[in-house]
């Protein structure tokens, strides 16, 4: 997972197998053998989930950009970035360039909108959080389930920066949300929380790579999933603490749910350690839900259904209310229970 995979969609041998070691739980070459044919046009339609938040747009529609495609933030801002697709077995890929000024407070707003079926979407985000700045981003990513995608952000934070990143992701025939951190630390905070909720045949990867590259930084890692019927989880997270990144303070925990015989959560956390004088710590629990606690609610007179419901909104939670804006707390909330 330390070696970068430049997946080039007109070229299929850039597509990796499960012989690239970071690529060994979502096998991309085994669902996509050939490079797609490039999607049509496609129009932006209904508003996204965080229209109402406001702020500056950056769109895109099956991979075009409907205006500008780079942004910088200077003082409180909102932006809104939206990935959509809408194709029929075609393929798209889109990029933009998100930086946040010394000082900026940005609040980043991502959504990955899919109708249609089996397309291919590769979207990328270059974000650069300067020193002193704050950037919390927030992602929802709701697609057809035959649909393959994958999204890469690298994110770099420079010295005393703040980071936060939530995840929400309800997966796809194959679905990668790949997230790539730069840490120069020096006071820095990063803080790259996610969250996975599968039913079907869905397939989701929640793959990090956090790299504190100097002293005195810390990186606190939530992720919380749950896989029913046939579904698939997956979390790679990697931490590396790099020579003379001392008082590195780096906490991950990922935690699962399979709510089915037939579903499957694959876990690999990581922390690779070069420094002295660093406190670290990977915690990974893979469960069912309680029994006990089901058998109390029906007791009481919740039908099955909704008390497995209720029971996964309370374990996935806690990831929603680490979101620090109230805004986009509520947006994400409403937009989980919704989907449970």
């Amino acid at each position: 997972m330390s070696a970068q995979f430049n997946i080039d969609l007109t070229d299929a041998s850039t597509f990796p197998s499960r012989r690239t070691e970071a690529w060994k739980y979502s096998d991309l070459k085994r669902y996509l053998r050939e490079a797609p044919q490039p999607s049509p046009t496609a129009a932006v339609g209904a508003p996204g989930a965080f229209y109402d938040l406001g702020g500056e747009a950056i769109v895109f529609a099956n991979g075009r950009a409907v205006g500008v495609t780079d942004f910088i933030a200077s003082g409180e801002q909102t932006l809104r970035l939206r990935y959509i697709s809408d194709a029929t077995g075609t393929g798209h890929t889109a990029g933009a360039r998100v930086s946040a000024r010394a000082g900026a407070k940005l609040l980043l707003l991502e959504t990955h909108e899919g109708a249609g079926s089996a397309y291919v979407a590769h979207n990328t985000l270059e974000l650069d959080v300067a020193a002193g700045a704050e950037v919390t981003r927030i992602v929802l990513v709701e697609e057809p389930e035959d649909a393959i995608s994958v999204a890469e952000a690298h994110v770099k934070v420079e010295a005393g920066g703040v980071y936060r990143q939530t995840v929400i992701a309800t997966g796809a025939r194959l679905q990668r949300i790949e997230t790539r951190i730069t840490h120069f630390a020096q006071g820095a905070h990063v803080q790259a929380d996610g969250l996975y909720l599968l039913n079907g045949s869905r397939h989701v990867d929640l793959t990090s790579v956090v790299r504190h590259m100097e002293h005195d930084g810390t990186t606190s890692q939530l992720i919380k999933g749950v896989a029913r019927d046939t579904a698939r989880g997956v979390f790679q997270g990697k931490i590396i603490v790099e020579r003379g990144a001392d008082g590195t303070d780096a906490r991950m925990g990922h935690h699962a749910l399979i709510a089915s015989e037939r579903a499957e959560i694959d876990a690999k956390p990581e922390l690779i350690i070069y420094a002295d004088d660093v406190q670290c710590a990977h915690g990974n629990t893979v469960g069912t839900l309680d029994e006990s606690a089901l058998f109390y609610m029906q007791q009481r007179g919740i039908p099955a259904d909704e008390a497995r419901a209720l029971l996964t909104q309370a374990f996935l939670i806690e990831v929603v209310d680490r979101i620090e804006h109230e805004g986009a707390r509520e947006v994400a909330r409403e937009w989980l229970t919704v989907r449970l």
